[in-house]
């Protein structure tokens, strides 16, 4: 099994920035691929940002392009995303997830076999 613990959020000006981290444990060793999803009120949950833990690469939602930033320390377990130039609809609840094996699209959840919490995030 494999724990995620997601910090940083909070509430931001439009244009404003803030970094999530997600601390992961336990069995970490069966995880490839760490991935940032959000979801808000009423709306379905969505791919923001994925990373390979091998260092294979990144992938990012259309929306999220140009601001934020997906980047992990592997010798820590923890993935970082940097959100910059916050809008208004980036409002959500942030979550962390870990997944192993064949993952055909990083963005999708359903691949994800690890969740964290979530954390709020607030652009106004």
């Amino acid at each position: 099994h494999v724990q995620l613990v997601e910090s940083g959020g909070g509430s931001v000006q439009a244009g404003g920035s803030l970094r999530l981290s997600c601390a992961a444990s336990g069995d970490t060793h069966r995880v490839n691929c760490m991935g940032w999803f959000h979801q808000a009120p009423g709306k379905e949950r969505e791919g923001v940002a994925s990373i390979w833990s091998g260092g294979g690469g990144a992938f990012y939602a259309n929306s999220k392009k140009g601001r934020f930033i997906i980047s992990q320390d592997i010798a820590n377990n923890t993935v970082y995303l940097q959100m910059n130039s916050l809008k208004p609809e980036d409002t959500a609840m942030y979550y962390c997830a870990a997944g192993g094996g064949w993952i055909p699209d990083p963005l999708s959840g359903s691949h994800y076999n690890y969740w964290g919490q979530g954390t709020q995030v607030t652009g106004s």
